[in-house]
């Protein structure tokens, strides 16, 4: 797999300085989170699933989720995970490869039902989506996850969703996320990424958010998300990659507040109807909000509508002007103490630059770097036109 691999070569060439690299998913799981990307939900009673996934993988999605919990009506449940084994075997039988796929199941009884009912089709999954995770909940469905790896043989991999209640009240907030980093610290090798469920955490306290304004608006949200980082995402050998919670906009409606987009990018790079078309489908907000969770340390981000993944991507790519403080930083000439950037806009310190200068290369392997006079307006019209 490889991002952007729908490009042509002269669009790659002409794009990238350094092109996005392959990865597959037996690669090293803090690669792999990064690839992650933009993580598309799709219901388990969908009965096109396997011609979904492959339509959606050659338009450049390479992390789906199929949903047996929120999804599906209770009623659905059965006919659903039914649904769900077929679609995948069938699709694991046109032989392709990628996206990285993932079940998100309801109960940790369905991880060794689904792990059996695919069978030598097991090699298509990657692993499971942990609904509503608690330290007290976790344990069985991480125990299913891993005891199902050990009988088979082969890697799964599990996110788990924090989305319950006592994870976002302030008087149970903290000794609940502690609880919870000491239960994936047990299991660190089973754990690809932290998701973050922010539609059931506003629920808690009957919110929605407009898509006028970001997650990042709705304090009690904003809050969380905080705390969420300060726990699972430091800068050290306890930091578990944290991904973007959902954007559940996908088309435009009478709008309260001024385009969140500015025009001269979009007109310094010919790309005027670009932003109208953006502006159309509400995803300035979305990409202001990517723009956001980058700011506040998560990567990637989950999406219900493949119109989402292109805003995800293009700004996933790292800029020239990352990579060359990036490289700037971790170069041997450098020294240790401070000194200009190369653009000569800020200053890099080394030491407490680093942690962020490697996080940059890793995303840059994956993701590429992009060409000096190349913009995330270049990007993105890349991916929603191809």
């Amino acid at each position: 797999m490889r991002h952007f691999d729908f490009l042509s070569d002269p669009d790659r060439e002409r794009l990238f300085l350094s092109a996005p690299k392959h990865f597959t998913s037996a690669d090293d799981v803090d690669l792999l989170a990064v690839a992650l990307g933009a993580t598309l939900y799709s219901p388990a009673t969908r009965t096109t699933l396997a011609a979904d996934i492959a339509r959606r993988g050659a338009q450049g999605v390479l992390s789906m989720v199929v949903c047996l919990e929120d999804a599906i009506h209770d009623s659905e449940l059965v006919t659903a995970e039914a649904n769900a084994i077929a679609q995948l075997r069938a699709y694991a039988e046109t032989g392709a490869d990628g996206p990285l796929l993932f079940v998100r199941v309801r109960s940790a009884g369905q991880i060794p039902r689904i792990v059996e009912a695919l069978g030598e089709h097991l090699g298509v999954l990657t692993g499971f989506v942990l609904p509503k995770f608690t330290e007290d909940s976790g344990p069985a469905f991480l125990d299913a996850v891993a005891q199902a790896g050990v009988r088979t043989g082969r890697r799964l991999l599990a996110m788990p969703v924090l989305e319950s209640p006592e994870v976002i009240f302030a008087e149970s907030r903290t000794d609940v996320l502690l609880g919870v980093q000491r239960l994936l610290t047990e299991y660190r090798d089973l754990i690809l990424a932290v998701r973050i469920g922010a539609t059931d955490l506003s629920s808690a306290y009957g919110l929605r958010r407009s898509r006028d304004l970001s997650v990042y608006d709705v304090r009690v949200i904003a809050d969380l998300i905080s705390d969420v980082v300060n726990v699972f995402a430091r800068a050290d050998d306890t930091s578990f990659v944290v991904t973007g919670p959902v954007w559940e906009y996908f088309s435009g409606s009478e709008r309260m507040f001024k385009p969140q987009l500015r025009e001269s990018p979009f007109a310094e790079h010919s790309e005027r109807a670009l932003r109208t078309e953006l502006i159309a489908k509400d995803l300035d907000g979305l990409i202001r909000e990517i723009a956001l969770d980058k700011a506040n340390g998560l990567t990637g981000k989950t999406v219900i509508h493949p119109t989402h993944v292109a805003a995800v991507h293009a700004l996933s790519v790292v800029t020239h002007e990352e990579y060359c403080d990036a490289a700037d930083i971790l170069g041997t000439n450098f020294g240790g103490g401070v000194r200009a950037s190369v653009y000569r806009n800020k200053m890099n310190e080394s030491k407490p630059h680093a942690a962020w200068a490697d996080r940059i290369m890793r995303r840059a392997q994956v993701f590429g770097v992009a060409n000096e006079h190349i913009s995330f307006v270049d990007l993105l019209g890349a991916g929603l036109h191809q």
